[in-house]
């Protein structure tokens, strides 16, 4: 959430950065709902400066023991005051509501290092890592390589779920865990806490990462209000929700599994085959809380632990930085991490990394203080997939095909024990 002040003294240059996102969210209700709460702040004040006034007279009559009917006269001032005032305060808690809803609309400012473009086409690579393998036949997708295993069973899913979910079987199973235990333990090696937290999350946490209310389609809600969680960057975030930290404690970095729950609302039609876009999927989440005047630095950081992952496993990647119209809600600045995938001869995104300055901080309330006598400030939080689980297991299984079987990464072996997935 953007700072109401900031916004309001920055009418024009946050619209234009709306403009950049292809956003064209009116700001005038706004300033509008600013200036009758300020009416109302200064009628408010007035009168309760009166009612001081009026409460002191009160005191002086009864001191001097003056005229019931004078005293009388001015109770019923003080209460006709007091209704006013209550009334007033009851209007201004009203408009404060609705700003505080406008601003809960409004996305992110995009950084001033973040490519200007409404399209794809203007996201801008940065680097990329690895040799792309070659075949001395056509590579298959990996959907058809999982099924000739015997390894992913996508229509068995569908009876039991439906479409966009995916039954492991065997190796498969045990590819999936292994790759979840031994992300985990190269983040733990990077310096960052494993946190295990809830699956179900209220919508105030939600809200905390931005989340809720603009993409409420895109969650899966229980019948008693909770939700799914659609990624760990939620219950993760959300551990110090209203909690002021002590600047010594920053950086904080948490890693933590959780299986993610997206309905996948906009994207009909999309990779419906396969483990790219799923209604359930597991992800390894990378979370850190950090110094405003750092948190770039520490978006580097986390961005190259993720690669971290990718390299380990000998998987070729590209990094690219998201234009202002490709980044996310409540992102000021975004780097996807994108595999290669034989099949298809080009990358696709297994990871996005990102600081969202104090946006989620403020919705959160997350906040440190530098000295014991020094006013709190917002944290700056960052995440990342480290990495997105199913995608990896996606690109191992195409990157690694042979004619018939998969050969396993040498940095997964200790953890499968077995070197290849052969044909059953």
């Amino acid at each position: 959430m953007l700072d109401l002040k900031f916004v309001l003294e920055n009418l024009p240059r946050v619209q234009e950065a709306l403009s950049q996102r292809g956003s064209s969210f009116d700001l005038s209700p706004l300033e509008k709902l600013n200036q009758e709460r300020k009416a109302l702040q200064k009628e408010h004040d007035d009168l309760r400066f009166q009612q001081n006034q009026v409460s002191n007279e009160i005191v002086q009559l009864k001191k001097e023991k003056k005229s019931a009917e004078a005293l009388h006269a001015l109770l019923s001032k003080t209460k006709e005051t007091s209704d006013r005032v209550k009334a007033l305060s009851e209007k201004i808690s009203l408009i404060e509501n609705q700003l505080r809803e406008i601003l809960l609309q409004i996305a992110n400012i995009p950084h001033v290092s973040v490519p200007i473009g409404r399209e794809v086409s203007s996201n801008r690579e940065i680097r990329k890592w690895g040799t792309t393998p070659h075949f001395s036949f056509k590579p298959r997708e990996h959907g058809e390589i999982g099924e000739s295993l015997g390894i992913l069973d996508f229509e068995r899913a569908a009876k039991i779920a439906g479409a966009r979910f995916t039954l492991y079987k065997g190796l498969g199973a045990a590819l999936e865990r292994a790759l979840i235990n031994f992300m985990i333990d190269v983040h733990g090696e990077r310096g960052y806490t494993e946190v295990l937290p809830p699956f179900l999350v209220n919508a105030q946490s939600l809200i905390g990462t931005g989340q809720l209310p603009k993409f409420e389609a895109d969650l899966f809600k229980t019948t008693a209000g909770y939700y799914l969680v659609p990624t760990a960057e939620v219950p993760v975030t959300n551990i110090h929700r209203d909690e002021i930290l002590s600047v010594e404690e920053l950086p904080i970095s948490y890693t933590a599994f959780t299986p993610c729950f997206r309905s996948e609302a906009g994207a009909a039609g999309k990779d419906t085959r396969g483990l790219i876009r799923q209604h359930q999927f597991n992800k390894v989440e990378l979370v850190k809380f950090s110094k405003p005047e750092s948190s770039y630095e520490d978006l580097e950081k986390l961005t190259n632990d993720a690669e971290e992952i990718l390299k380990r496993l000998g998987l070729a990647y590209r990094v690219i930085t998201l234009c202002t119209g490709d980044i996310g809600f409540a992102s000021a600045k975004t780097y996807d991490i994108e595999v290669w995938f034989p099949s298809q001869g080009h990358y696709r995104e297994i990871s996005s990394c990102s600081n969202f300055e104090d946006f989620q901080a403020r919705r959160a309330n997350i906040r440190f203080r530098r000295g014991p006598k020094d006013k709190p400030e917002f944290v700056h939080t960052l995440n990342g997939s480290g990495l997105a689980v199913g995608r990896t297991v996606a690109a191992i299984l195409e990157n690694y095909q042979e004619e018939e079987d998969v050969c396993i990464p040498e940095a997964l072996q200790p953890y499968l024990k077995v070197k290849k997935i052969q044909k059953p």
